[in-house]
């Protein structure tokens, strides 16, 4: 059904580029460069960032809008922008590397959204008419978690992300990004410990009480977006590795939780499926609507986290997502994965999930990030497991605090126990809460001292396993990442 689904969804796509109309000229409006989905028909400061508002460029050949593009004759009163600076601005665009229709700051993980409002932490560089912007993150660190299957070691997750986009034309644009990790190298093929961790495996044997390491390429993928009208526009997506049309942006792309080392323990609930080798997406966006289906291979990455998996393209998904405000992102989204597991190659999974997400921008460095997050698995073996998860990330300066609550249903199974304990299901309790202090902060790269600590709690039942004492995970680390992108990188990634 899903895969009819996806078919539809291209069928609309190829069919609405065919019926495509040249959009009628407009009155003169006014935008913002760092934010072009600001449009309004008078002058006057963005709303988001405070920067002057330009005029609409209109060309007269093709009778288009260029939505960010500066008016020749806006420049002169602009004295705050040299010459050049103001001709060079004429071609920015600050828009989505999937979708030329989305705001760069909408754009997540795969071709999931952020809400408008999210801060990028990066730094772009323009190449001609083409952009290319950076990302990533990574977190040295020593990390203690008790019990008998806890464990202490020094390491460093980490993560980069190039995005890259080429206009064709007006109303068209390839997008590409790469997304690489050395977890492989800093993490090995067991991973870092974390208490009631699940998913996975190493020498063929479940991994549990640890986060397994990403793959050394967790994303390379093409896509191509058309705009069809000003509130019409589609786009197909091909990731080998890539991310389907399944859960909220993964982890470690919410500003959300950013700042937080770790994974969450309902990551095998929500978004698991962010590295997932052979994804074709196709999507449609109504303005601040966007409905979306993925073919995909189900099966989760083998041991190997340096090669390439075999593509299968044996499961699907649907999703739909609505912006309904600059400041909040919504989806639900619900797919069919089969054999997620090598280690039990007949067990297929229906997952289901829904998120919200809410991001406020609180004046000039301050920043209020929440995500809410469901997410069900229903398993050919175990039937419904479900979780919940509550982050939120309040930055001010170079201060940030931080907070992770989840509650995720765990079988025995799961959590590699014995006997009758197998087929039973436990709940698990986590809190997270942590702070991070800036020592450089936006002048190119944040670095940044933290602390975490997180408490767990389990059912009596688990103490055979786990020991009498309190479950918990203490962990000291640096945080090094690219600074907020600011609007003046603008000019210097031109200059």
């Amino acid at each position: 059904m899903l895969k009819k689904f996806l078919a539809l969804i291209l069928v609309a796509i190829i069919t609405s580029a065919l019926l495509a109309q040249t959009p009628k000229p407009e009155v003169t409006q006014y935008t913002c460069l760092m934010h072009p989905e600001v449009v309004q028909d008078h002058p006057g400061k963005c709303p988001k960032c405070g920067m002057e508002l330009v005029p609409v460029k209109k060309s007269n050949a093709k009778h288009s809008t260029k939505v960010g593009a500066v008016d020749s004759t806006a420049r002169e009163p602009m004295h705050h922008h040299h010459m050049e600076e103001g001709h060079a601005m004429d071609e920015m665009k600050m828009q989505s590397s999937v979708n030329l229709a989305d705001p760069m700051s909408r754009e997540g993980s795969g071709t999931s959204w952020l809400p408008d409002s999210s801060p990028m932490y990066g730094r772009m560089f323009m190449l001609g008419r083409d952009m290319l912007m950076l990302h990533g993150a990574v977190f040295p660190r020593y990390t203690n978690v008790s019990t008998r299957r806890g464990d202490d070691r020094i390491d460093a997750p980490n993560w980069l992300m190039g995005m890259f986009s080429h206009p064709l034309g007006d109303n068209a644009q390839l997008g590409a990004r790469l997304m690489m990790s050395v977890d492989p190298l800093t993490e090995g093929g067991r991973g870092y410990p974390l208490l009631f961790q699940s998913g996975e495996s190493w020498h063929d044997q479940p991994l549990h009480d640890r986060q397994h390491p990403h793959d050394l390429f967790s994303e390379l993928s093409l896509t191509y977006s058309q705009k069809f009208t000003p509130d019409l526009s589609g786009y197909i997506y091909f990731g080998y590795p890539g991310e389907p049309a399944l859960g909220p942006p993964t982890f470690m792309h919410r500003v959300s939780a950013m700042d937080d080392p770790d994974a969450p323990l309902g990551h095998h609930w929500q978004d698991s499926s962010h590295v997932t080798f052979g994804v074709a997406t196709g999507g449609l966006v109504w303005r601040t609507v966007k409905i979306e289906g993925s073919v995909f291979t189900g099966r989760e990455p083998d041991e190997d986290r340096y090669d390439f998996d075999r593509p299968r393209f044996d499961s699907a998904t649907g999703r739909i997502s609505w912006n309904p405000t600059p400041d909040l992102a919504l989806q639900f989204s619900h797919g069919y994965l089969k054999s997620p597991e090598a280690l039990e190659p007949t067990a297929n999974r229906h997952r289901t999930t829904a998120s919200i997400i809410y991001n406020k921008a609180l004046g000039h460095d301050a920043n209020w990030a929440n995500t809410f997050v469901w997410g069900q698995n229903d398993d050919t073996h175990e039937g419904k497991t479900q979780s919940f998860l509550l982050e939120s990330d309040f930055q001010r300066g170079r201060d940030t605090f931080y907070t992770r609550l989840e509650r995720v249903e765990k079988s025995g199974h799961e959590l590699v126990l014995n006997g009758a304990d197998l087929a039973k299901i436990f709940p698990i309790y986590a809190a997270s809460f942590g702070y991070v202090h800036d020592f450089t902060h936006g002048d190119g790269v944040d670095l940044g001292l933290g602390a975490q600590f997180t408490v767990d709690h389990r059912a009596n039942e688990l103490d055979r396993y786990y020991g009498d004492e309190i479950g918990y995970g203490l962990e000291v680390f640096l945080r090094i990442r690219p600074s907020l992108h600011r609007h003046h990188e603008m000019v210097d990634a031109m200059k």
